[in-house]
């Protein structure tokens, strides 16, 4: 019975016992690797984006909203977009701005959104992030 294992085990099914054939298959693979890893490589990356709405909330109802508005399109920030603005009644004839944009999530976050926004301290009183989505 020891001498028919012995035998089974010399039997190579799947022909690998010709060392040379295992080299060039390896190197075709590792040539295959290379070109896909180049391939890859140059292929721009997938830029991730996010869609804002931000709510800026005056001081008052005396607060120019049109300039409000003004100074927070005035960010420009590479990555950043601004889009559509309405203004929303809150209460005792306040109005919030409601404004969209949209940020690349690598060059803007939303700190520094907000920290930009709230710097004109003569028109904001705060900012708040009414909705954010991933694009």
């Amino acid at each position: 019975a020891a001498a028919e294992e012995d035998d089974d085990n010399d039997i190579d099914l799947f022909g690998s016992d010709d060392e040379e054939e295992d080299q060039e298959a390896a190197k075709v693979r590792e040539e295959r690797l290379r070109q896909y890893a180049e391939k890859k490589a140059k292929k721009p990356g997938l830029i991730a984006k996010s869609s804002i709405l931000l709510d800026v909330k005056p001081w008052d109802d005396e607060t120019d909203m049109a300039k409000m508005e003004e100074c927070v399109r005035s960010i420009h920030m590479d990555g950043l977009v601004w889009g559509a603005s309405k203004l929303v009644p809150v209460g005792y004839g306040i109005k919030k701005l409601q404004i969209q944009c949209v940020v690349e999530d690598d060059k803007v976050g939303t700190d520094i959104l907000e920290e930009e926004i709230t710097k004109f301290e003569d028109y904001v009183q705060s900012v708040d992030i009414a909705a954010f989505n991933k694009i």
